[in-house]
């Protein structure tokens, strides 16, 4: 009896061949992910196994963040030690997938385009913060929102929607969890995120004691990137609920 599939389509054959390169490398450098079993790879789409599960909920945020911790570290191990968080990270094939800085700062100017930073002053405060937070060891980023893992009948965590890779900071991407968390079923308390933080950084710190450092400071202040860019999608995507956009001048606590 064949396993249930599921095909997803692309654009272009780029855009399909980019998300099997990052596919792949998420396979081989941040092994502690599980991600369906890819079949078949045609022109304009990837037919990966069907899982069947629920998206991420606030209370498995620390499965979650243990497990990112785990992905980070390993990708820093296997790959990413060496990486800039300002310049794009190559592939063999002489490939990349983006920077931390470069597509963040056109969000920010984006974002005060479409009126979600109100003025220019609201805007430099976000690039300095943006440019502030691009310091020490290199991650990867794969928008970690509740919809791209699913939790199976087994309790099984399985990564999807892996198209798009970045460089991030440590800690950026379980900002970007906790956000989305925030966003789609309402506040956590501050004792969820430090607890969450604690467990991401107890795990990333077994593989290097560089790692693991990430602090509630920073993790604020990706927090507050997030906010911002992703302002856009409250009210749909199961967005539901606001974050306070509250951009914080560089050098302030």
């Amino acid at each position: 009896m064949s396993r249930p599939q599921f095909t997803k389509h692309y654009r272009t054959p780029e855009r399909t061949a980019a998300a099997v390169r990052h596919y792949r490398w998420i396979n081989q450098h941040a092994k502690p992910l599980r991600q369906p079993g890819l079949s078949v790879i045609g022109p304009v789409s990837l037919t990966f196994e069907r899982v069947e599960g629920r998206p991420v909920r606030p209370e498995d945020l620390p499965r979650m963040a243990k497990l990112l911790g785990h992905a980070h570290g390993a990708a820093w191990c296997s790959d990413l030690q060496s990486a800039l968080l300002s310049t794009p990270h190559r592939f063999q094939d002489g490939t990349a997938f983006d920077d931390y800085l470069g597509p963040r700062e056109v969000a920010l100017r984006r974002r005060h385009e479409q009126g979600y930073l109100p003025d220019k002053t609201s805007l430099y405060a976000m690039l300095g913060l943006l440019e502030e937070t691009a310091q020490g060891p290199s991650a990867f980023y794969k928008d970690s929102n509740p919809r791209n893992f699913i939790v199976t009948r087994a309790g099984d965590i399985v990564t999807v929607d892996t198209d798009d890779l970045s460089l991030a900071p440590m800690g950026y991407d379980l900002a970007k969890l906790i956000a989305a968390l925030h966003l789609t079923y309402g506040p956590l308390t501050d004792q969820t995120i430090n607890s969450a933080l604690f467990t991401y950084n107890g795990a990333a710190r077994c593989y290097g004691a560089r790692l693991g450092t990430t602090d509630r400071e920073r993790l604020d202040d990706f927090l507050a990137l997030h906010a911002v860019l992703t302002a856009p999608y409250v009210g749909r995507n199961d967005y539901h609920y606001s974050w306070p956009l509250r951009p914080r001048p560089r050098g302030t606590s």
